[in-house]
């Protein structure tokens, strides 16, 4: 038998949606012009995909988890940890991670806006840079900036405990205050109290927001912890399949899983995890990185961030340049290799948020078998030869697409 052929995931954030109002009750998926992503459909094989499990809504990094074939259930300590390794914070043993908002807050702590008007760099650099060698409630505090509104807070200290509630409110309403969900967490709880109360001490009168208010725009007055956890103990992904493997994404988070999967971080020159984001760019780096390795992961946020602005229009014309990225993967495809071409979650436009709906999926390599699907979307790829499959099933089917897999039985 050959060597195993390469394989790539291609990860469109968010990309997922059900029928919209103002597109004439489609998608906007169903909507858009795609002819390559179409072209992969009509040559490979369909289907739909429960990223974790049916009306389950996912997060990115849960639902990352289980692309790559681990069960979430059994390895995920929290969000924190895997944001926290995205921008280079790996932790000890004993430390606890959060995700954090840059937020808006007024002087009663009632949340104004909850990413403080999408700021980002380098307004969050300096932000971060006066909150330096903070210590609370004889706890270290590290600070580091992520992508767009986003930071990490590692806590450093004897007698941590991941089990508190989140500051994070979710909503447009009053900071909350953390609270311990055993015994064992009060410590971490009056940590990251006080490290929200300081938060907002500093970062309120810092010359950044002072500027950004002259300026009319929103202040990043304060930062909002939430999904802390210790970090993980995971099985190797070159261990786990035998394979080397490279991450290709402008989000710190799903860097952050890549890392603490063992997979090589690519970085992409004008690559961000937002609307901006070169995907031609990251597309022919994707392609660089399957020539010298057997698997590349590659995310592209785009469409997820302006499914949370609510944004329909604008998806479609998203969707327009992913398919323009799908023609760069189409015309330089190495020889052989399998390709996925799937969402991590569902991002309604209509809900603003995830959703536990089934994303649609194609697989595509030479001896594809052709199902009759002839468009990517929702409702086509649910006609496909794959059925419905859950996450942590894809890395299997792709691995024997990939003539690697071993004999189960005589």
């Amino acid at each position: 038998m050959e060597a195993g052929k390469k394989i790539m995931i291609v990860v469109m954030d968010g990309l997922g949606d059900r029928a919209v109002k103002e597109l004439g009750y489609k998608t906007p998926l169903q909507v858009a012009k795609k002819p390559n992503l179409d072209w992969f459909a009509q040559n490979g094989t369909s289907g739909s995909m429960d990223v974790i499990g049916p009306g389950i809504r996912p997060g990115s990094d849960t639902s990352h988890l289980a692309l790559l074939g681990y069960d979430p259930y059994e390895v995920y300590t929290g969000r924190g940890p895997f944001e926290a390794a995205g921008v280079g914070l790996i932790g000890r043993k004993g430390d606890i991670a959060f995700r954090c908002n840059f937020a808006t807050v007024d002087q009663k702590m009632n949340v104004m806006d909850r990413r403080a008007g999408r700021i980002k760099e380098p307004d969050t650099t300096e932000l971060v840079k006066a909150l330096e060698g903070l210590k609370v409630a004889g706890i270290e505090a590290v600070v580091k900036d992520a992508t767009e509104h986003r930071a990490v807070l590692l806590l450093r200290g004897e007698g941590l405990d991941p089990h508190v509630t989140d500051a994070d409110p979710h909503a447009i309403t009053k900071v909350q205050l953390s609270r311990p969900l055993v015994p064992e967490a009060q410590r971490t709880a009056d940590a990251v109290n006080e490290f929200v109360k300081r938060s907002f001490e500093i970062l309120d009168a810092h010359p950044v927001n002072i500027r950004r208010r002259e300026q009319g725009l929103l202040p990043g007055n304060i930062l909002l912890p939430r999904g802390g956890g210790p970090f993980p103990d995971i099985e190797p992904f070159e261990k786990r399949y035998g394979m080397k493997g490279s991450c290709v994404a402008g989000v710190s988070l799903i860097k952050g899983i890549g890392r603490v999967v063992g997979l090589e971080i690519v970085d992409v020159p004008k690559g961000s995890g937002g609307t901006s984001t070169d995907m031609v760019a990251k597309a022919r780096i994707a392609l660089k990185e399957l020539e010298r390795k057997d698997f590349v992961l590659m995310n592209i946020k785009a469409s997820d961030v302006v499914s949370h602005d609510g944004d329909a229009r604008r998806k479609v014309e998203i969707i327009e340049r992913l398919d323009g990225m799908a023609k760069v993967l189409r015309e330089g495809l190495p020889e052989g290799a399998v390709i996925a071409f799937c969402a991590d979650h569902c991002t309604p436009v209509s809900r603003f948020d995830h959703s536990g709906d089934p994303v649609p999926l194609t697989i595509y390599s030479e001896t594809s078998i052709k199902d009759g699907v002839q468009s990517y979307d929702e409702v086509s790829c649910a006609k496909g030869a794959l059925g419905r499959i859950r996450g942590k099933d894809l890395m299997p089917i792709l691995y024997d697409r990939a003539d690697r897999s071993e004999k189960f039985g005589a």
